[in-house]
């Protein structure tokens, strides 16, 4: 079960947890999520279920123990004089910082080890080389368990939302058990707040009509894209990218495109099938894409694209270092100077910059994942120097920044940047990206595509057509949902008779035309390698 749109998922895991759910009494059903979610791991990740079950137990014991000096706390104040109050808050402040940065570290401190050891030591080695330093350091290897980056991510929002106050630590080992646990989200995403999910998974509603066939729509929408489109540009972009030397700058750039596209579909398919499996068991989960490529900017992007992700870099990195005193000093002072817009941009370039350093390293222990989030910080912090020059001279010129024409010009500026960005993140390391970017400009022809060779690299004109009507669906979709339609409520409104055909004709098209066999090669699940 290496995805979650495989067949072993979709025909045998899905309908046995739903199964085991439905016949569970109610006062019970949270066991059985409990236990599928620690099935589920088993079965991906075998003997290293000890890891979720530790960083559980973490989250137990570090939440209990804030709260219980925030209980303290507030005794000690409600007994306390007026001036004694502002010593006791800072105690007991310091306390909690203590914890939380001790039980932060425990946990990233362990996802560092087991992800980036061989990268760190990798450089390290390699520099000690350089400098003819007679010295290597043994690299150790570890196994890494699918979906840590996520689960991780999760259990760190707890602990800083109970530090904060925005939640109360849970007294019930089973219930955030339940909640890192459950398996629809556990590999790759969405990243849940505590808020978000853990009462809903605890309340356990029956399965009702409505959530199924819900649930089944959007499981069928997220395979359209995975199974119709993604896996069958995969061999095309693997031959491509793996060979990168052997093809002219117009292959390269039809690759480049056609990763940007397979990466979109695969991931936010696999969403819609996790969220359509959450559904099911009247689970909302949010929602981790929002049309991205209408977006008008680089930063409008990411807050379309990978949406849990960027709002917890924006939550517990971002918005901590901004407000942090050095950074408040510095927008301070810098404000003075450069006044309210370049003032501080100072002191946000900086929190700016550690977050997408986090979100390059968060990827992928590479250089190349690395130079992607220096990549995207450039363009946010070049687009955010240069907003009052742009207004400037758009006012002067009487250009209306909201018609369609202005509009549709920032977002094929905005498609073109993250198509390189792309690229970057998907080359064999940061050499071969420089390599094949270079390559698309000083060696672009055309020669590949009008003789018909690049038909011969594992993709021809027929897949060409599928893809072309399959992306022509989900652009359909996708325009409908930012002008506010839902298809799907708009479907679940007609007679069975329309219903249903719909639904048959959804599952048609993907038997017939999904990319499957012995003749294809399905992508991997990109993200749970993250």
């Amino acid at each position: 079960m290496s995805s979650y749109c495989s067949l072993v998922y979709l025909m045998i895991f899905l309908p046995g947890v739903i199964l085991l759910y439905s016949i569970t009494p109610q006062k019970h059903k949270w066991k059985s999520l409990l236990f599928s979610g620690y099935a589920f791991f088993w079965i991906i990740s075998g003997k290293l279920l000890i890891y979720l079950i530790l960083t559980t137990f973490s989250m137990h014991y570090f939440g209990i123990w804030m709260e219980t000096i925030q209980r303290d706390r507030k005794l000690e104040l409600s007994e306390a004089d007026k001036s004694e109050k502002k010593a006791i808050k800072a105690k007991y402040q310091k306390k909690l910082t203590q914890i939380v940065t001790f039980a932060v570290i425990l946990h990233i401190g362990a996802l560092v080890v087991l992800k980036y050891t061989k990268f760190f030591g990798t450089n390290i080695n390699t520099l000690l080389t350089t400098l003819d330093i007679p010295f290597q350091f043994d690299i150790p290897s570890f196994m890494l368990p699918i979906g840590i980056s996520f689960y991780t991510m999760e259990a760190v929002s707890y602990l800083f939302d109970v530090y904060r106050g925005v939640i109360k630590a849970e007294k019930n080992l089973a219930k955030l058990a339940v909640y890192i646990s459950f398996f629809p989200q556990i590999m790759e995403g969405p990243i849940a707040r505590y808020s978000q999910t853990a009462d809903q998974l605890w309340k356990c509603e029956k399965i009702s009509y409505n959530n199924m066939t819900m649930g089944i729509q959007r499981i069928l929408y997220g395979m359209l894209k995975k199974v119709v489109i993604a896996d069958r540009l995969n061999m095309f972009i693997d031959e491509v990218f793996s060979k990168y030397t052997n093809y002219d700058g117009g292959v390269t750039m039809v690759a480049m495109i056609f990763y940007t596209c397979q990466l979109y579909m695969e991931f936010s398919g696999t969403m819609d099938v996790i969220i359509g499996s959450g559904q099911i068991f009247g689970i909302k989960l949010p929602e981790n894409f929002k049309q991205p490529f209408f977006s008008k900017t680089i930063s409008d992007f990411w807050t379309r694209w990978h949406i849990t992700l960027g709002a917890w870099f924006r939550d517990y990195i971002f918005y901590p270092m901004s407000m942090s005193k050095p950074l408040k000093q510095i927008t301070l002072k810098s404000r003075k100077y450069l006044g309210n817009h370049f003032g501080p941009l100072i002191a946000g370039s900086i929190a700016l910059f550690s977050v997408w350093i986090c979100n390059g390293l968060w990827h992928g222990a590479a250089w190349s994942y690395i130079f992607f989030g220096l990549f995207h910080f450039s363009l946010i912090l070049t687009g955010n120097i240069i907003e009052p020059f742009v207004k400037f001279i758009t006012d002067k010129l009487h250009i209306n920044r909201n018609k369609w024409y202005y509009v549709g010009m920032q977002i094929i500026r905005t498609v073109i940047l993250v198509n390189i960005g792309e690229l970057f993140f998907r080359a064999q390391g940061l050499r071969a990206g420089l390599f094949m970017f270079k390559n698309m400009i000083t060696n672009f022809s055309l020669a590949s595509i009008i003789d018909g060779s690049i038909f011969k690299l594992g993709i021809d004109k027929h897949d060409i057509l599928i893809v072309f009507i399959a992306c022509l669906i989900v652009l359909i979709v996708s325009i409908l949902k930012e002008k506010g339609v839902s298809i799907r409520e708009t479907i679940a409104k007609q007679n069975i008779v329309i219903r249903w055909a719909i639904y048959y004709a959804m599952i048609m098209f993907i038997i017939i035309f999904g990319a499957y066999g012995s003749q294809y090669v399905p992508i991997d699940p990109i993200y749970a390698n993250f």
